[in-house]
């Protein structure tokens, strides 16, 4: 039979192994670990918020032990992955590289008419980059004509330089300060490479597949969205694989929600979770469908950097921290680089009752946060809980 019913308990232990926090060091260590991570998730998101590390390196940090930045450039460096989008930007494998062709395809069918001026344009950045070499954005003319209106007010050379990469006529890798570096994609793939422009059906069973993977276990609709930029016909082919039992449907006990699916290869697995403490970027893939995390974990989180400061609970930037499968606290903090100190404005701890086990390993993840946000010292401002915040402090002095 191709349907199985999981524990809440169950539920969650195979989530928690398939995002790769199952326990510390779950792919390992070094450089290596890194590329397994990135081939096992399909995709680190990328984002530029940097009140703490940013967090595609947070994300590989809290999987992989004295994860070291450098890693993931020299990976890139290496030609082993590459940059671009599924439903946000982020380092993919450069083996699902054909994967990405139909969201290069969408994103020119989406763009609107260009004008002659703005394809010369396009074409005078390619030959330049032919045959100058990779370059960044500075390195064109100043050749706005308007006073800059904001952010996202690029000048003309900057959009073309954008709109070449996402059509796949540019490939771009990123410097230590973060700024992006366009060559040429001929110059990036492997020879041997398949390039080849998958059909329909092959992009909707690699996106089930992968997201399976991934999440572990997933509803259509957080499936669908790591190829919202596409039309596609995931739920048609979701339907064939269940058929041919190489997706099982899943029901949890005590949760309604929508049908639920997974690989076949979780039916018998016997997970154990260590028990670790993790502290999340808010942008992990453990954390970016809201519903899921309430559903499954009964946690209801939301960044709230996108809220106005007036309406902020938690802070600016709150973590959620994770023990096992229960989500403890959600910790606001900043790195005070110049200072080389962590400040932790706000640790809000949930309705969790904190062993002294669980107290220690939640102190010694804030210490490796700390180290590897490069911070020698750790200031806790406030805490929900006055007696745990005076043995976290005590702990962390």
């Amino acid at each position: 039979m191709n349907s199985v019913t999981l524990t809440p308990s169950q539920a969650r232990k195979i989530i928690l192994h398939a995002v790769g926090l199952s326990k510390r060091g779950q792919f390992g260590k070094g450089k290596e670990a890194v590329f397994k991570v990135i081939d096992h998730l399909g995709f680190v998101q990328i984002d530029t918020n940097y009140i703490v590390e940013r967090a595609h390196h947070h994300a590989l940090a809290a999987r992989i032990p004295d994860y070291k930045p450098e890693w993931l450039e020299e990976l890139e460096a290496d030609g082993r992955i590459f940059e671009f989008w599924t439903f946000a930007a982020g380092y993919i494998p450069i083996n699902d590289f054909r994967y990405s062709l139909p969201v290069k395809a969408s994103f020119v069918a989406r763009r609107p008419a260009l004008t002659q001026t703005e394809i010369n344009l396009m074409r005078r950045v390619l030959d330049r980059i032919g045959r100058e070499g990779p370059l960044m954005a500075r390195d064109f003319e100043n050749d706005r004509v308007t006073k800059s209106s904001g952010w996202w007010d690029w000048r003309p050379s900057k959009v073309a330089l954008e709109r070449l990469y996402l059509d796949g006529s540019l490939i771009t890798t990123r410097k230590k300060n973060f700024q992006k570096v366009y060559d040429l994609t001929e110059n990036i793939l492997p020879s041997d490479l398949d390039i080849t422009m998958p059909t329909d059906e092959e992009f909707a069973r690699h996106v089930i597949k992968r997201s399976l993977q991934t999440l572990g276990i997933a509803s259509l609709k957080e499936i669908a969205f790591s190829a919202r930029y596409v039309e596609h016909s995931i739920k048609t082919v979701m339907q064939t694989l269940v058929d041919a039992g190489e997706v099982c449907t899943v029901t949890v006990e005590g949760l309604k929600t929508s049908p639920l699916y997974m690989l076949p290869l979780y039916k018998k697995k016997k997970i154990t979770l260590s028990d670790d403490a993790f502290i999340l970027s808010p942008f992990d893939i453990l954390n970016v469908f809201r519903f899921r995390l309430r559903d499954f974990f009964n946690f209801d989180y939301q960044v709230e950097c996108f809220v106005p400061k007036a309406k902020r609970k938690y802070g600016y930037f709150s973590l959620p921290i994770l023990i096992g499968d229960t989500f403890v606290a959600r910790m606001d903090s900043k790195a005070e680089r110049k200072q080389r100190t962590l400040i932790i404005h706000n640790l809000h701890v949930e309705k969790v009752k904190f062993t002294k086990v669980m107290i220690d390993k939640m102190c010694d993840a804030i210490e490796r946060f700390a180290k590897f946000n490069n911070c020698e010292t750790i200031v806790l401002e406030k805490c929900n809980d006055k007696a745990l915040m005076k043995s976290i402090r005590e702990a962390l002095s």
